[in-house]
């Protein structure tokens, strides 16, 4: 089992990463090298969190065979036995031998920091760049990002030159290493309490307000009218846009030469505006640059920025806006189905994907009503509990993990009555649930932060290149302090416990914070404080009543604002439903008409021919009549045949001043 756990956790941990990143991206059409270097560093982040607690149980196997090796001891098997108390030291299940975990620490750790810090960024310039070859995008993100990286070589810099003219300071190689990594662990250790503070608070509340099926409603609701203004937005964006893409087109003939630039840019635009503006091949006309005037190849380039970013969005409020209606049919269904007396869950709409055969086979209706109508809140009830118990705890280990006698941080009392029984399975399954509780909370900030339109994480494929690459750097950026606060928690770091013991792997490669006295016995002890006021903040909804106060709408039971917000979300899904049971009725009538007039025989059709022709020549007869008896009499008929054949498209249209019932509409008539 030598080293087996470490390489059944690499495999797993690259299928999570992989699963996540489909989620989120796009195969099919995001470039590959986004996709890659995207999944790199989701993997590498994930792996550190699954990882870690294998090397504490191996450190804490170390740790008791460097203390039986300071005694007359004799080797026994797996074990080692200390002579004068007969104390055994089991090897675990997991033990990784010696020199693989620092080698294995450093290659994560360096190429973690090499992707947040050079190679992510300089693609993020790279894949919003409008340029129409590579070495203009290379250009462009070269250019954008000479701020960014000349203020790093400057302060790196003016560091070198001080700590060279001061005659205090006498660094090495590895303690400037250390300074660095010191460094950048400062800054992910300030960002990493604010989205800490935030989800412990946060993920309870949201399982808890899981269990209320009024209040998923009507943030459903409100989420629908928000959406509706932003997918309105898009639509209208993007018709601005393709009304300049059309302009271009047409002012730039085929004969160009910028027509390949624009032709890269028809290609983004959607299909239906392609067909309509064409490739403008029809004329010959040669250009004249004396009596026209052309937009120039930068001006281009903007336009094509701005195609990709319209198109996406555009795309991703559509997705969004089909999976909000899927939401809110469902949280009507279970609102109605709470009050049925046959205990089976009646869908509205059937799902328009295939269910799997397994899944329909085990989750009946039945099965379906007691979980979402009996089982579910009480579910999300109990895990809400479980979640705020752990997140206090957290608190409470943040606020005394600097505490080392006595020992105040829970985590570090648990692992620390797991180490003198050796129980190695408990260590690892302690150490497990406290570092992916952490990760969670830290994670799902970052899934859930939105920054405008520039950085959104959007499930079902619908997160741009740009985002993507942004949540790399920030998991790459946020991880290591992630687990040196752990070590802290649980007293496995040295500068914490103040103990001269073996430490892990992982803190060996991140070196001594000695050198730094006023960051590793200041900044890493008392900030990490903050993160109970930041959870009472959020709490009390702080941040959410500031942007709403600053324009920005956001759900809160109390606001007139987010009333009428749900009042408007309740009539459009009203709307959206109507429309949708009027499809299917149609769809429903012509699968009938299908199914009892579609096979016809030869006789029958040769019977509807000669009818034809009878009822031509009775026409000819009876051209002279009076048009209202024809009209009279055939009017129902042709009527019904009209409602049976062809199934209408509303227009979308004010309930205010129009019935949206047709058949209410006839009946005031």
């Amino acid at each position: 089992m030598s080293g087996a756990a470490l390489g059944l956790e690499i495999v797993f941990v690259f299928f999570l990463a992989l699963f996540l990143l489909h989620r989120y991206g796009d195969f099919k059409k995001q470039h590959r090298l986004v996709i890659i270097a995207t999944l790199l560093a989701w993997y590498l982040c994930f792996l550190i969190v699954f990882i870690l607690p294998l090397d504490v149980s191996t450190t804490i196997y170390n740790r008791c065979k460097l203390a039986v090796n300071s005694s007359p001891a004799e080797s026994n098997g797996s074990y080692v036995t200390l002579a004068p108390s007969k104390q055994k030291c089991f090897k675990p299940w997991s033990y990784i031998p010696d020199g693989i975990m620092p080698i294995f620490w450093r290659v994560v750790y360096w190429t973690s920091q090499f992707l947040t810090w050079i190679l992510l960024p300089f693609m993020q310039s790279y894949a919003r760049s409008g340029g129409f070859s590579i070495t203009g995008k290379i250009k462009t993100a070269l250019i954008e990002n000479a701020i960014y990286y000349g203020t790093y070589l400057l302060i790196f810099g003016a560091f070198l030159i001080y700590v060279a003219v001061n005659p205090n300071f006498n660094l090495q190689w590895n303690q400037l290493q250390t300074i660095g990594i010191a460094a950048a662990n400062t800054w992910g250790l300030f960002l990493l309490v604010l989205l800490l503070g935030y989800g412990l608070v946060e993920i309870p509340r949201s399982h808890w307000n899981g269990a209320k099926r009024g209040y998923l409603l009507m943030k459903t609701y409100f989420k629908a009218a928000k959406l509706m203004t932003e997918k309105a937005d898009a639509e209208e964006n993007l018709e601005d846009i393709m009304e300049e893409v059309r302009k271009v087109s047409e002012s730039i003939k085929y004969n160009h030469p910028l027509r390949k630039c624009v032709d890269t840019i028809l290609k983004k635009c959607p299909t239906e505006y392609q067909e309509r503006m064409g490739r403008n091949m029809d004329d010959y006309e040669d250009f004249d640059e004396r009596q026209n005037s052309y937009p120039s190849e930068k001006s281009l380039a903007k336009l094509h920025k701005q195609v990709i970013y319209s198109v996406q969005r555009h795309r991703r409020t559509q997705v969004q806006w089909q999976i909000l209606l899927e939401q809110a049919f469902y949280l009507e269904d279970v609102a109605k189905n709470e009050s049925s007396a046959t205990r089976q869950f009646v869908h509205t709409f059937h799902s328009q994907e295939p269910e799997n055969k397994i899944i329909q086979y085990f989750y009946t209706p039945t099965v379906e009503w007691y979980w979402e109508c009996l089982l579910r809140p009480w579910f999300y009830r109990v895990l809400a509990v479980v979640l705020a118990t752990f997140s206090v705890i957290v608190v409470w280990s943040e606020c005394t993990f600097f505490s080392t006698k006595p020992v105040l941080s829970l985590f570090a009392v648990f692992i620390q009555l797991a180490e003198k029984t050796y129980n190695y399975i408990y260590i690892e399954m302690a150490c497990f649930l406290t570092i992916f509780f952490l990760s969670i909370c830290v994670y799902s900030t970052v899934f859930r932060i939105r920054v405008f339109n520039y950085y959104y994480l959007a499930s079902h494929h619908q997160t741009d290149a740009y985002s993507l690459l942004f949540s790399g750097m920030l998991f790459c950026r946020l991880t290591p302090p992630l687990c040196l606060n752990f070590l802290g928690l649980t007293h496995m770091d040295a500068t914490i416990s103040h103990k001269n013991t073996q430490p892990t792997a992982y803190t060996s490669i991140m070196g001594s914070m000695r050198v730094l006295s006023f960051v590793a016995d200041g900044f890493y002890i008392y900030y990490p404080m903050l993160v109970v006021i930041l959870c009472i903040a959020t709490y009390f909804s702080l941040g959410t009543r500031c942007l709403n106060l600053l324009g920005f709408q956001q759900f809160m039971g109390d606001s007139e604002m987010t009333s009428d917000l749900i009042d408007e979300g309740k009539e459009l899904i009203r709307r959206e439903k109507r429309k949708r049971q009027r499809q299917e009725e149609g769809e429903n009538r012509r699968r009938e008409w299908k199914e009892r007039y579609g096979n016809r025989d030869d006789s029958t059709r040769s019977r509807a021919v000669h009818t034809d022709q009878k009822e031509s020549s009775f026409s000819e007869t009876n051209a002279n009549r009076p048009l209202s008896k024809y009209t009279r009499s055939n009017g129902r008929t042709e009527r019904d045949r009209i409602e049976l054949l062809q199934d209408a498209e509303p227009l979308d249209f004010n309930a205010d001043s129009v019935n949206d019932d047709p058949l209410e509409s006839d009946s005031g008539r």
